[in-house]
């Protein structure tokens, strides 16, 4: 029982910790106001990172296409992460795009649960996204041209590289337009996701993709406030014109319509990016928000007594 009131204890002080840098509810109308206009950028972009995982003709043809071109096109040493940067002239901006791993279900499994500090943003990252980041970073900097601006973007793996390579950049006084990421997984904690919650990032998920969730919600962990946590905008994808618009809490305990799944062929389909494509298509002429209600109680993680 005193565990229990702990673990209850530490759920209040995360919750009043996390409200600090949390929008207003789903459950409320969203300011956000987003139109098909959004949804459109945001397919452009959802192109770029599907198009990353073909060949380097592919992605150079589809960043051509909307203006950009390719400056470095890499494999880091070590890693299964391919990364391009690119730049359009025009409009003077750079645009740094980075694929995820080509096995989902390995990426689940092997995906290991540990914060180190990171010198360059000052906050705790996880250890194996942190790396793969390190080393885009590295080979980019001396690429980037006074003035422009930064928009990244990538899916799964690749996503946690965007927006960690972003946070690094923003760290040495780069002007980040924008971060993109579809399927992302968690990089920071609470504390790290503080420290950059004026960085524009738009998450996009869609509503059985497993590795958003990822690291899972551990409730031991409220005991010292050091879990993973989202940063931005949490655009929720569904199949036809709907999606809600999350942050916060209701973006975390999004999580717990998954605690009764039976792990299925829809979770990986739903982390695919050509589902993502497909439902961001869907959203071209109309589009309606609507409300997304969590069903999270403290017994779907402790379960109910029985008489």
């Amino acid at each position: 029982m005193r565990i229990f009131l702990r673990l209850c204890l530490s759920l209040c002080l995360l919750l009043s910790s996390a409200n600090s840098i949390a929008a207003p509810s789903a459950n409320k109308p969203s300011a956000q106001n987003f139109n098909s206009t959004d949804f459109s950028r945001w397919l452009d972009a959802a192109y770029i990172a599907e198009a990353i995982y073909h060949s380097k003709s592919e992605i150079e043809d589809t960043l051509a296409s909307q203006g950009y071109k390719i400056q470095q096109y890499n494999k880091l040493q070590g890693f299964s992460v391919v990364y391009t940067l690119a730049t359009n002239t025009q409009t003077k901006n750079h645009i740094i795009v980075v694929r995820g791993t080509a096995n989902a279900e390995n990426f689940i499994v092997d995906m290991a649960f540990t914060l180190v500090p990171d010198e360059i943003t000052g906050i705790n990252i996880h250890q194996g996204f942190l790396l793969s980041a390190q080393g885009i970073y590295q080979q980019i900097l001396a690429e980037l041209k006074p003035g422009y601006t930064i928009k990244t973007i990538g899916h799964s793996l690749g996503g946690a590289a965007a927006i960690i390579v972003a946070m690094m950049l923003e760290a040495k006084g780069y002007p980040i337009a924008e971060v993109i990421t579809f399927g992302q997984p968690k990089v920071t904690n609470i504390s790290g996701s503080r420290k950059y919650k004026n960085l524009n990032v738009k998450r996009l998920v869609t509503p059985k993709d497993i590795v958003p969730l990822l690291p899972p919600l551990d409730p031991l962990d409220m005991m010292n406030l050091s879990i993973f946590w989202h940063q931005g905008t949490e655009i929720l994808l569904f199949k036809n014109q709907q999606y809600a618009v999350l942050t916060g809490t209701d973006s975390m305990f999004r999580a717990s319509d998954f605690l009764n799944d039976v792990p299925s062929e829809r979770h990986l389909k739903d982390h695919f990016m050509t589902t993502y494509v497909n439902h961001l298509k869907t959203k071209l002429s109309a589009t309606k928000e609507i409300k997304f209600t969590s069903d999270f109680k403290l017994s779907d993680w402790f379960g109910t007594s029985t008489k």
